[in-house]
């Protein structure tokens, strides 16, 4: 089982290059299951449902958000459906599911959303209890457990990922839209990675104009925020897992 995880698709520029080189990844790397960070789908802040159709229209099995899942109206027409997933430690009675419970080469795949609290300015649950509550639930019902943490902190993904190892199958982390090298199988089998990474512009301040992100550092003042121009990149990771175990035995990133 190879399962795709690509990281934060920002713009409308992010979504034309996942549907520019996701099938051709599919394809040449033989993936069998998708996950797409979407939260930054229009033009960096929340999802449409014009964006929302464009990416499932691709072999998109699951869409995780974060910080900024209500940055668009849109969001409520389509929240239920079973191929998004909001952070599961948002208050309790949010609408929308934290998690869901997908099938694939008849494995059980359950792909549980977080959000960290460092840094991060949303009124969120502890995610390490809400994690550890889940995983208890669905440990007996499940093959496979992914974890999309959206979190700022190096620190708080990596207690996360300890905290969890051999509990879960992967544990990657998005929002900081730049990949890190430090990708790893942990002592009791989970992978894990700091950042997957973004996909969209790549001549950018993490996806943003350079000359307005400068100019907010240089003067201060509240610049306006622009989605960059030119050449996008693709960003994520696979993971490889053993049919028989249900172990990752490979992670390799992904840039394109």
């Amino acid at each position: 089982m190879k399962i795709l995880a690509i990281g934060d698709l920002v713009g409308s520029a992010g979504v034309r290059k996942l549907k520019n080189e996701l099938h051709k990844i599919i394809e040449s790397k033989d993936i069998d299951f998708v996950i797409v960070n979407g939260e930054n789908a229009a033009e960096g802040m929340g999802m449409t449902e014009n964006n929302f159709k464009n990416i499932i229209s691709e072999k998109v099995d699951v869409i995780t958000m974060g910080n900024h899942t209500w940055g668009k109206k849109d969001i409520f027409k389509f929240i239920d459906h079973p191929k998004i997933i909001r952070p599961a430690n948002y208050t309790k009675g949010v609408v929308g599911k934290g998690y869901n419970i997908y099938t694939c080469k008849n494995k059980k795949i359950a792909v549980i959303n977080l959000i960290g609290r460092v840094d991060m300015n949303v009124l969120s649950e502890n995610p390490f209890i809400v994690a550890k509550e889940i995983v208890e639930n669905l440990k007996d019902k499940v093959d496979i457990i992914m974890i999309d943490f959206h979190a700022e902190a190096t620190a708080e993904k990596i207690a996360l990922s300890y905290y969890l190892d051999g509990k879960v199958t992967a544990i990657f982390g998005t929002h900081t839209h730049v990949q890190t090298a430090d990708e790893e199988i942990l002592e009791n089998g989970t992978a894990y990675i700091t950042d997957i990474g973004m996909t969209g512009p790549k001549h950018s301040v993490i996806g943003m104009d350079i000359g307005a992100s400068v100019k907010r550092f240089e003067t201060t003042l509240p610049e306006r925020y622009k989605i960059a121009g030119g050449e996008s990149k693709l960003n994520g990771v696979i993971f490889d897992i053993d049919d028989n175990t249900n172990k990752v035995i490979n992670i390799e990133r992904i840039k394109r």
